[in-house]
């Protein structure tokens, strides 16, 4: 893709939503393609460690590729940790809840049929969560969801909390979940994705298999975990620097060619 394209991807015209009136964080970039419509949609959920520092503005170059493809894209943000914003267990995952579900109350010509949740990172974990709460127990945070999706897709993710947990204790899940799974039993039962399989929709996971930010284990464990439980999911591995972590927030290179097919074969 030419510097050019790629520039016009992340200014592509969208529109600023606020999902709720409780922080500044509480807003999401809605993205239309050409074409009347009902459109496919899908919600994009950025990363960065949950922490304050990134933003939505990292998803905005796909975004705009996949707007030209025929999606509408929801491009959301939440409250993260540090700087203020008060994020992390729960108030992020119920802010990411808020944010999806606001989209059935849009004047605009979505498909809610059709909706595939995408995330890099921090943002591939909250992607798979946010597919799994139809399963949630009554009064968890993010149960009985509005908006569900058809498919769902994490690259690079941190798709198993606990065991991202034990491996770095004193990392970003720490600080997300306010201490590990032997402290905080209750919170890990509903924000790991592990915990959800199988999802009653296809997924794909995309990784690096030289990913020095977060490991393919991530992803080989949950595939593991969902294949045994007979989930449709799917893993993509993109070996060397094509890999890397921060290649999944550009729409070039195998790791994107990957999602994008897999969408173009669903919707």
């Amino acid at each position: 893709m030419s510097r050019s394209r790629l520039l016009l991807d992340v200014l592509t015209p969208r529109r600023s939503y606020r999902y709720g009136f409780d922080h500044r964080c509480q807003r999401a970039d809605l993205h239309r393609p050409a074409g009347a419509g009902p459109h496919p949609v899908v919600v994009t959920i950025h990363g960065g460690s949950w922490m304050a520092g990134y933003g939505k503005i990292v998803m905005r170059a796909l975004a705009g590729d996949l707007a030209r493809r025929g999606f509408a894209v929801w491009n959301i943000e939440y409250r993260r940790i540090g700087r203020g914003q008060g994020g992390g267990w729960p108030a992020t995952f119920l802010d990411v809840a808020a944010a999806i579900d606001h989209l059935a109350t849009l004047s605009a010509p979505l498909d809610l049929e059709r909706v595939t949740f995408l995330g890099h990172s921090a943002g591939g974990q909250l992607a798979l969560w946010a597919a799994g709460r139809r399963a949630l127990p009554e009064g968890a945070p993010g149960a009985a969801p509005r908006v569900e999706p058809a498919a769902a897709i994490s690259a690079a993710g941190v798709n198993d909390l606990a065991q991202a947990y034990r491996e770095a204790p004193h990392g970003a899940v720490g600080a997300l979940m306010g201490g590990g799974p032997d402290e905080r039993p209750a919170g890990y039962a509903v924000a790991d994705p592990l915990e959800h399989v199988p999802l009653a929709m296809p997924v794909l996971l995309v990784h690096g298999t030289d990913d020095a930010m977060v490991s393919v284990r991530r992803s080989r464990h949950y595939l593991e975990a969902a294949r045994a439980r007979g989930a449709a999911v799917e893993l993509v591995e993109i070996p060397g620097a094509a890999g890397a972590h921060r290649r999944h927030v550009y729409p070039t290179g195998p790791g994107w060619t990957a999602i994008t097919r897999w969408l173009a074969l669903r919707f």
